[in-house]
């Protein structure tokens, strides 16, 4: 039992995460009803709803999850990196929405045509409101997983892994404003999110010195002792 402990304790982070952000999503989701804040651009109104683009839009979860799953078993500092990177711009994403409720009137009042697309469209505006919006986490963990592909030293030389995940993370982006389900600007500031937690992660790589203080100060513990 000890073993396997050791061997996947790293899941614990992920765990606890999971748990506060679906708890506090699901109070925001049940409490946001009516927001005042009301997100919109000009440019909204010249994107032409697209059902087409529910099916990269529902491959998100299995995107992101699957990525997250494949470092956590192959490699645990890109996988830490990753968690960083995302649980980071979820957070803030969770505090916005808490003490600025934003939402949008961007969907279509009725389904411009009746096939199996925007059944499934229909389906996913019943569960999903259109509140909590800013900054868009799908924009933001399509790309954080997409960076966490491309900085692997070993996935960076799979050109096919590449070109892949680029076409599955814009398809994702664009998914997000073809059915009308957040604002161009929330895409915007997702980007700006995602370049900024770049920078931190990958440019300063904050998880490896963060690991490096942690050690040297346990070091000092033990020779104090």
């Amino acid at each position: 039992m000890k073993k396997y402990y050791e061997r996947y304790k790293h899941a614990i982070p992920l765990l606890v995460y999971a748990l506060i952000y679906c708890s506090w999503f699901a109070y925001l989701e049940k409490t946001v009803k009516r927001p005042e804040n009301l997100i919109h651009m000009k440019l909204d109104d010249a994107i032409p709803f697209c059902e087409v683009f529910i099916i990269p839009y529902f491959l998100w979860f299995v995107y992101v999850a699957s990525v997250v799953l494949y470092f956590f078993f192959k490699d645990k500092q890109d996988y830490y990196r990753t968690c960083t990177f995302l649980f980071t711009g979820m957070t803030v994403f969770l505090i916005v929405s808490t003490l600025w409720p934003n939402g949008h009137h961007l969907r279509p009042n009725v389904m411009p045509r009746d096939n199996i697309f925007t059944a499934l469209v229909a389906r996913l505006y019943r569960v999903d409101t259109p509140t909590n919006l800013w900054p868009s986490i799908h924009v933001y963990n399509s790309l954080g997983a997409h960076f966490a592909i491309i900085k692997n030293p070993k996935l960076c030389k799979n050109k096919g892994i590449h070109i892949g995940s680029f076409i599955l993370c814009v398809s994702i982006i664009l998914s997000t404003v073809f059915l009308k389900q957040h604002s161009v600007f929330d895409v915007l500031t997702g980007f700006i999110m995602a370049a900024i937690m770049y920078i931190a992660v990958y440019g300063f790589d904050i998880v490896t010195v963060w690991q490096s203080r942690r050690i040297h100060a346990r070091r000092r513990r033990i020779h104090q002792i």
